[in-house]
């Protein structure tokens, strides 16, 4: 029996429409949620992005105050417009597009933007937060991950929670959120990376698998127990000549056989990607709500 697919796409719109609902609410009350987007160069992945959260940004709402420079603008100016951003009342979060040219330092401008404005969860102030429980903005893929889990009825307490990856950004994360003694959480987890010694052993053992390797099939179906959740977080792109871009997009693991052993398991793409621009706006309108 095939694995029950988790659709990001409707999971993502469903909480969408809960978010325009709050920003008609926060507005009626004289507030509008705003973000402020800067990119820096013309990266066609980068710019692809931002422009996405823009469009999210108007279908619910949201005022967006799009900023984009030139590859040459020097670190200096970069950082006079985030203080422009922090000190702007229109603006509830501030989203500088990665990666930025190599002659600016990203940590240098991250740290410069108002952990109270940090909508992608990167800043330091934010991810300590994060790390002791306390109330912070969460980083938006990990944060979307543990969204579609509880929205899909999976029961993580008590569970063995598996990650394949060690990022920052997703990998460190998503394990920290799914161990905190809290609903939607509250798993058993372990952390499989490059060092790791027979991969196989700990995700046979995996109740929930997230897999953000960042390499196609780094997880096939032998590594997969019956009945196992399978998130998969990775986004790559393979040749493919029967298609007319000449390549096709695959995840991290071996969808097509492991969909036969799971319980559950999200596509690529059209799984845990919409959720992560959801969650920046959710970011943003909570923002707005302390403001408020």
């Amino acid at each position: 029996m095939s694995a029950k697919i988790i659709d990001g796409k409707q999971i993502a719109a469903d909480m969408r429409e809960e978010l325009r609902q709050e920003v008609s609410q926060l507005r009626e009350q004289g507030v509008t949620p705003g973000l402020g987007v800067i990119l820096v160069g013309d990266d066609p992945a980068s710019r692809s992005y931002v422009t996405a959260k823009e469009r999210a940004c108007e279908e619910i709402g949201i005022y967006s105050d799009d900023n984009r420079l030139p590859s040459d603008t020097t670190q200096e100016a970069l950082l006079e417009l985030v203080e422009r951003m922090n000190k702007d009342d229109k603006i509830d979060g501030i989203l500088v597009q990665l990666p930025l040219p190599k002659h600016i330092d990203e940590a240098t401008v991250l740290l410069a933007i108002d952990p109270k404005k940090d909508v992608d969860g990167f800043h330091p102030v934010n991810v300590g937060k994060m790390v002791v429980g306390e109330k912070a903005f969460l980083p938006c893929t990990p944060h979307g991950i543990l969204q579609m889990l509880s929205r899909s009825g999976v029961q993580t307490k008590g569970a063995h929670a598996v990650v394949v990856g060690r990022s920052n950004i997703v990998g460190k994360p998503v394990a920290n959120l799914l161990l905190q003694k809290k609903d939607n959480a509250n798993a058993t987890v372990t952390i499989c990376h490059t060092g790791t010694r027979d991969m196989a052993y700990h995700t046979l053992q995996a109740d929930i698998l997230v897999v953000a390797a960042g390499w196609p099939n780094t997880v096939t179906a032998d590594m997969v127990k019956e009945g196992a959740v399978v998130i998969d977080v990775g986004v790559n792109r393979v040749e493919d000549e029967t298609r007319k871009s000449g390549y096709r997009l695959v995840g991290d693991v071996d969808f097509e056989s492991i969909k036969e052993k799971a319980s559950m398991i999200t596509p690529v793409p059209g799984g845990v990607g919409p959720m992560t621009i959801t969650m920046l706006l959710y970011n943003t309108v909570e923002s707005a709500k302390d403001r408020a």
